[in-house]
């Protein structure tokens, strides 16, 4: 299950990259949908880090749960 969600988090990585490169290239010609991408871009990136700390807090309940 630990895998499954180290490979979630990278998902959003990638969201996130995603829309920062949209951001770049929409910027001139639809700003609106660079505003749109910023916000995804936002909570992708906030998305990665929530999900990388309650996995490493999930880590470790387990390794001191075995160590009991």
């Amino acid at each position: 299950m630990i895998n499954i969600l180290r490979y979630t988090e990278y998902l959003y990585i990638i969201v996130a990259g995603f829309s920062i490169f949209r951001i770049f290239t929409d910027w001139n010609t639809d700003r609106s949908m660079a505003y749109f991408f910023i916000f995804f871009a936002i909570v992708s990136i906030g998305m990665f880090l929530f999900r990388r700390n309650y996995r490493k807090k999930f880590e470790q309940r387990k390794r001191e749960n075995q160590n009991k």
